[in-house]
């Protein structure tokens, strides 16, 4: 495009446009080395929501050990056994793992353990056999190596009654000791094909017969079994009600045990290390020894979240009884499994799962017609099934075949629940249960600041908590 020439009256062209370099005006692009650009904060990917933490009641222990007192209990818990296998066929129970069948436990005579464990015999089961049928005498006991076997009986108006799910480590038949004639109470059928560990029970008679160790113990179980006691096992208080005119009352007390079971405060521990050049020359506008602690703290947040759900001592995975938990009946978790896991203890409080855990519920209620109901807590809308918030934990872990656990908690100290542990008012404390404390300057320049966190978790009695296992998380063909 040509312009007039105001000397000449002649056009002229535009002059081109200039480049980068003959610019006569400051470009942004080195205006922005000169400008505060705007920033965020350190950012942190591994940070979760840790509902376990929010939610549980915190008690403050101030001597650094929480013991439960409980009512004497005569009904010993059941355990699972464990197994070693070093071929198709060559799998043995752990003799020492024996001790926590019922009838067995507190037994510590080694050869006889090992003796037991040897008599064992492998048996392969198929998909719908009939393991024993209801009324059938007790011949065999039997442990579950690999597999999943219905409980089942004949309804009052002769349908099948599904009664329970019996999977691996759990036992059948040592309910039988102390009985003259035992019988099956329901009948076994295999769901899926399994491997079973049979013994003949005139085996158990024999070896009784032969070891006075073993006999002197059995029959101290039978005579504290068949001691008065409440429907939880607990040592009974003679009472009586609805009596007319002048009875005589009956009379006892309240016994308790006498070695309760402690819970010693455990903690995570870092060294947070900042050089000193950093700390004093890069502070604006953010103070790098804060943010560098506050991602401190968020880690070990996590960590400590992590153990109560997954530590061997105190965790929740590893330290409900196994009287609280219970198998899925098909796989996947359904309403119906949820259901009979809230009905198994009173008030409770919340369930905790995997997100993908949560997704699989998801699935089975859309293809029921359900609709899970929502509970408010902080102001979040939290997904709830009958009234019970369900929260995600990314912290239960997913097994090697795509299964994990639901956990289902009654909380607080005055409910008889689950509760956090922890101390307040430690030295220099930065969060309530953690502190700070300052390492010095060492030769390199470099600042070190030791972080510790101090926690535990006490279920104060048995029914507090219970999971819901074997919980398939894949999708399943319609």
């Amino acid at each position: 495009m040509s312009t007039p020439d105001s000397a000449t009256g002649s056009t002229v062209d535009d002059p081109a446009p200039l480049s980068d370099g003959q610019l006569t005006s400051l470009g942004t692009r080195a205006a922005r080395q000169l400008a505060t650009t705007a920033k965020s904060e350190p950012q942190m990917q591994a940070i979760s929501s840790r509902w376990l933490l929010k939610t549980l009641p915190w008690v403050d222990v101030k001597g650094g050990t929480y013991r439960v007192n409980r009512r004497l209990t005569l009904r010993t818990g059941r355990g699972r056994v464990h197994f070693e296998q070093n071929g198709a066929d060559d799998i043995r129970v752990i003799p020492e793992t024996l001790t926590e069948l019922t009838v067995l436990r507190g037994y510590s005579d080694a050869e006889v353990l090992r003796e037991l464990a040897g008599r064992f015999r492998v048996r392969e089961v198929r998909a719908g056999q009939i393991l024993f049928e209801a009324g059938q005498p007790v011949t065999e006991a039997y442990l579950v190596v690999h597999g999943r076997f219905t409980r089942f009986a004949a309804g009052k108006y002769g349908e099948e009654e599904v009664i329970g799910v019996v999977t691996d480590g759990d036992q059948m038949g040592d309910e039988a000791v102390g009985q003259s004639d035992p019988l099956w109470p329901a009948s076994v059928r295999a769901e899926t094909a399994g491997i079973v560990l049979a013994l003949p029970w005139d085996v158990v008679e024999e070896l009784t017969d032969r070891v006075p160790s073993l006999a002197e113990h059995l029959r101290a179980y039978v005579e504290r079994q068949s001691k008065p006691m409440n429907r939880r096992g607990e040592a009974d208080v003679p009472v009586q009600a609805g009596h007319v005119g002048e009875q005589t009352l009956p009379g006892g007390f309240v016994d308790y045990e006498l070695a309760p079971r402690e819970y010693e405060l455990s903690l995570t521990q870092t060294v947070l290390r900042v050089h000193t050049r950093v700390a004093d020359l890069y502070n604006d506008p953010m103070n790098q020894t804060e943010q560098q602690l506050r991602l401190t703290v968020e880690e070990i947040r996590e960590r400590q979240e992590w153990e109560l759900v997954n530590n061997r001592e105190f965790g929740l995975l590893h330290n409900v009884d196994y009287g609280q938990r219970i198998s899925t009946f098909t796989g996947p978790p359904t309403p119906d499994d949820l259901d009979e896991l809230l009905a198994m203890r009173r008030k409770t409080r919340l369930l905790l799962a995997h997100p993908k855990a949560i997704a699989a519920f998801f699935r089975q209620c859309n293809k029921r017609g359900l609709v899970p109901g929502t509970a408010t807590v902080d102001g979040h809308e939290i997904p709830a099934w009958r009234g019970v918030p369900l929260y995600p934990c990314s912290k239960i872990p997913i097994t090697r075949d795509h299964t994990s656990s639901i956990l289902a908690l009654r909380t607080g100290e005055a409910d008889q629940g689950v509760i956090g542990l922890y101390q307040t008012g430690i030295p220099e404390e930065h969060q309530p249960g953690l502190n700070v404390r300052f390492m010095g300057i060492d030769t390199a320049a470099i600042v070190n600041y030791l972080v510790t966190a101090y926690y535990s978790l006490a279920i104060l009695v048995p029914d507090a908590a219970g999971i819901l296992e074997n919980v398939q998380l894949g999708r399943t063909a319609d």
